[in-house]
């Protein structure tokens, strides 16, 4: 173990065979009720149009894991794959595109695409979208504007006059119900989040990716998608995954939820499956990457 610790902060995750971490996930198919396997997954998508794989950001498995998934959609359907990415905000298309032509330098696209600040967890994605020609998509909203409707409501986006062309149509759809009430647990309760503005920048979050997706759907018929975000965003197939059914209701959708968690040795799929087509548990004793 003492070793796979240190070669898992030296050597890109790339690198490895899917053996050498083997043991160290696992993935169940909620409707099949077992271990399955990435090409199960993939094998999936036949009667798909979008993956999501709701990841923890600092997961090095789960990093691993979206790489390795990327690269057999990308066999499975040669010219006909997209990627589609939380990470990256919308008006920063111009500069993700000349960074996948390329156009400009790596350090210029971290900069002016204002890349996370783990951007090493995603360079696997976007360096093999870049050498095999595969779209990109940077789904999120700008997060100026998300912060916007943080301080001053959504009713704020109105006033926009150009910035308006990064949003999906307003007014922007606030869901009620499990989404809502999952979101005020996730704060703390009622008390802990105070008025309504943060809920409803997350429902902006979401109905961007959500739209984005949307587009790229409607402009690229047969294409299949993968969207890589947070695990929130898209467990119960809520979120983005429901902001994505008002836009495109005939869209076919399935979604991995993926966690580092502490049962990985024994878990009990039964509280997992509702929140995801495939569950995908972590050894929670890897190193995290940030």
């Amino acid at each position: 173990m003492k070793t796979l610790l240190i070669i898992l902060f030296i050597i890109p995750f790339t690198v490895f065979s899917q053996d050498s971490l083997s043991t160290h996930y696992k993935i169940y198919s909620s409707s099949k009720q077992k271990i399955v396997t990435l090409d199960d997954i993939v094998n999936d998508m036949d009667k798909a149009d979008v993956l999501f794989f709701g990841e923890e950001h600092n997961d090095s498995t789960g990093h691993y894991l979206e790489h390795a998934l990327f690269k057999k959609l990308a066999e499975k359907y040669p010219a006909k794959i997209a990627l589609s990415m939380e990470m990256f905000e919308a008006d920063c298309q111009i500069v993700l595109n000349e960074y996948l032509a390329g156009f400009i330098r790596e350090k210029n696209f971290i900069t002016e695409a204002r890349a996370w600040h783990n951007y090493k967890d995603y360079r696997p994605l976007i360096e093999l979208a870049k050498e095999q020609h595969i779209p990109v998509t940077a789904a999120n909203a700008p997060a100026r504007y998300v912060n916007m409707v943080n301080r001053l409501g959504l009713g704020s986006l109105d006033q926009l006059s150009a910035g308006k062309s990064y949003l999906p149509p307003l007014p922007i759809d606030t869901a009620t119900g499990t989404y809502y009430n999952k979101f005020v647990d996730v704060m703390g309760g009622h008390s802990a989040m105070g008025n309504t503005k943060i809920y409803q920048a997350q429902n902006l979050w979401d109905a961007t990716m959500g739209w984005n997706i949307a587009q790229f759907y409607k402009n690229h018929k047969g294409f299949k998608i993968l969207q890589v975000n947070g695990g929130f965003h898209s467990e119960e197939k809520l979120g983005t995954a429901a902001q994505l059914k008002k836009y495109a209701p005939k869209i076919h959708i399935l979604n991995i939820a993926a966690y580092a968690d502490d049962s990985f040795n024994n878990p009990d799929w039964s509280k997992f499956t509702a929140k995801g087509d495939y569950i995908i548990l972590t050894d929670p004793k890897l190193p995290k990457t940030y």
